[in-house]
């Protein structure tokens, strides 16, 4: 069992299939499937079941998928351990990150300085819903991620904080208060984003024992920031995800009561951190004091 094995498994496993595997790694189809026939065979289970399209994972596949991923991890903080003592000269620091706060308005205030201070440290970023970023930390995709605080499963790092504010239409009956409740916004319909705090507003209206009545889940806040505009629906959101022009379609309004949202880095486990991951969250931290 090789390192090699291993990371084309990981591929396949994220790809579902054996072409875009290939592709993503820059070898031939035939090479990715020798390799799973060889890890297979040197295992003595199936760890793909085949399709005509793609593959999925067995039952132990699945199980050792989170192995092979935890092996990769370590393999790739012994590498960049050894960079480090040749001063960092290279690399790979993996990145999660979510909706307009951190993709916007935390990362590249961040990732400029970092590249300068470590130019051979290739730096890779996913994008994607803020629960997913948490489900990379989980099956290690990333090394580090901006997630909502708190987080208890992980390592984290607060950055920053701002309120949750109501969206409205710009002539709806609730626009001219100084500030609503939870319980103000279940009548009309609601839009939920899915690209940033989405697990935040269900826990607020769980707490509260309240209902908003969902007729539309957007994937990106532009999605749902337009959905408000239009006058179909209502929504909430973080105030640090709205762009910095202000935009006469919809207006703001602050909760009541206040709801403060904390963003902020995780990692799996800070001692198994590579020493990329150490001097990004440590430059981050310098950039946006919480």
């Amino acid at each position: 069992m090789t390192l090699t094995q291993l990371e084309i498994f990981s591929r396949v496993a994220e790809l579902r299939g054996f072409t875009l595997a290939a592709q993503r790694l820059g070898i031939t189809q035939s090479a990715v499937s020798h390799a799973m026939k060889s890890l297979e065979q040197e295992l003595g289970v199936e760890l793909l079941r085949r399709h005509q399209s793609q593959v999925e994972l067995s039952d132990i596949g699945e199980q050792l998928l989170l192995r092979a991923r935890a092996m990769l991890g370590l393999a790739n903080t012994l590498r960049q351990e050894a960079a480090d003592a040749r001063g960092m000269k290279s690399g790979t620091l993996r990145i999660g990150s979510f909706g307009p706060t951190s993709s916007i308005k935390l990362l590249p205030a961040i990732l400029e300085p970092f590249r300068r201070a470590h130019p051979g440290i290739e730096v890779h970023i996913d994008e994607g819903p803020d629960r997913q970023v948490l489900q990379w930390l989980e099956e290690r995709r990333i090394d580090v991620g901006f997630v909502v605080l708190p987080e208890e499963r992980f390592d984290t790092f607060a950055l920053g904080e701002d309120q949750m504010v109501a969206l409205l239409p710009l002539g709806h009956h609730l626009a001219g208060r100084p500030a609503v409740s939870l319980k103000d916004l279940c009548s009309d319909p609601f839009v939920l984003t899915e690209a940033g705090s989405s697990e935040l507003v269900s826990r607020l209206f769980i707490a509260a024992r309240l209902q908003p009545n969902i007729r539309f889940r957007c994937s990106q806040l532009l999605s749902t920031l337009a959905t408000v505009a239009r006058g179909e629906a209502i929504t909430v959101v973080a105030e640090g995800s709205l762009p910095d022009e202000a935009n006469p379609q919809y207006v703001k309004v602050p909760l009541l009561p206040m709801v403060q949202r904390q963003v902020g880095l995780a990692v799996l486990d800070r001692r198994q951190a590579s020493p990329a991951t150490h001097a990004f969250i440590e430059l981050a931290r310098r950039i946006h004091r919480p």
